[in-house]
């Protein structure tokens, strides 16, 4: 080293240790993101709201009066509701989802999955950000029930509140689950169509689930959706003034070879499955990228 030569000091690159309070500190920024982006986008929150609408006030109104004698004089409104929230519930969610795919076309996933936090932290912030708003318009739905015939009761909100809360959560993580090997848009949402619909108009949401065809009866009990349309059509139905015939008819629950699946194990179904599509999630996000 001749005499003109500095050496100059090396800058030391410091990792911050990781703590469990800057995990939780990284799912909480997550959870604020996607409820910024949701609040910021005010044409979204209207158009989610469209499809619920539509199949309640002009399906459901059309389709009334060809169906009053088979419904024993009860709304057909009335009878779809639990469905048509659940279908609210579940395509929020799978949109707040896709947010991840275009996050890694521009980049800012890749930003987020360097940071010195756990990739899970990363993922369950992201799942409980996508099921807040997915939940929000899901009270959006609750509080037009009474349009729909639905009756303004506590335990109905209650109850109906806590199961949309929990599906909101499994559709969420099914979305990042899918969106966590997806690389573009247009093929994200051509699969949320392939599955998504199938998974609505198989649950149930449109229609009794007994008497079915046999194959038909197979595919709406592999349905994960089935598990939340009816305990939600089970407590509105408690609360409906309507003949034991009537509800028999129009709400007589879901079955595995004669024995009916009480309410808490669907509930339990639904939170069993948003918690493997969550590990599977986070696991496929620890391979990626």
């Amino acid at each position: 080293m001749t005499s003109t030569e500095v050496r100059l000091p090396v800058a030391k690159v410091r990792v911050p240790v990781r703590t469990r309070a800057g995990e939780l500190r990284a799912i909480k920024i997550v959870w604020q993101r996607e409820l910024i982006r949701f609040s910021s986008d005010r044409l979204r929150m209207l158009t989610s709201l469209t499809q619920p609408f539509l199949f309640l006030f002009v399906l459901g109104s059309g389709l009334s009066r060809l169906t009053q004698a088979s419904t024993g004089g009860l709304s057909l409104r009335t009878f779809l509701y639990p469905g048509i929230l659940a279908m609210a519930v579940m395509f929020t969610a799978m949109f707040s989802a896709a947010s991840i795919v275009w996050d890694r076309e521009f980049g800012f996933l890749r930003e987020m999955l360097v940071a010195p936090v756990r990739r899970s932290s990363i993922v369950i912030g992201k799942c409980l950000g996508g099921a807040t708003v997915a939940t929000f318009q899901g009270i959006l739905v609750i509080a037009i029930g009474g349009l729909a015939g639905v009756p303004y009761n506590a335990t109905i909100i209650f109850s109906v509140f806590g199961i949309q809360l929990l599906l909101a959560f499994t559709i969420t993580t099914f979305g990042v689950m899918m969106a966590a090997r997806v690389k573009q848009m247009q093929s994200f949402m051509a699969l949320t169509q392939m599955l998504v619909m199938p998974l609505f108009f198989l649950s149930g949401a449109m229609f009794p689930v007994s008497h079915l065809p046999a194959w038909l009866t197979v595919l709406n009990r592999i349905d994960p959706l089935t598990y939340a349309v009816d305990p939600i059509r089970r407590v509105v139905f408690n609360h409906l003034d309507i003949s034991p015939a009537v509800r028999t008819s129009l709400d007589p629950g879901v079955t595995w070879g004669g024995w009916h699946v009480p309410t808490l194990l669907e509930v339990a179904i639904v939170a069993i499955m948003g918690l493997i599509m969550l590990g599977v999630a986070i696991a496929e996000f620890s391979k990626t990228e």
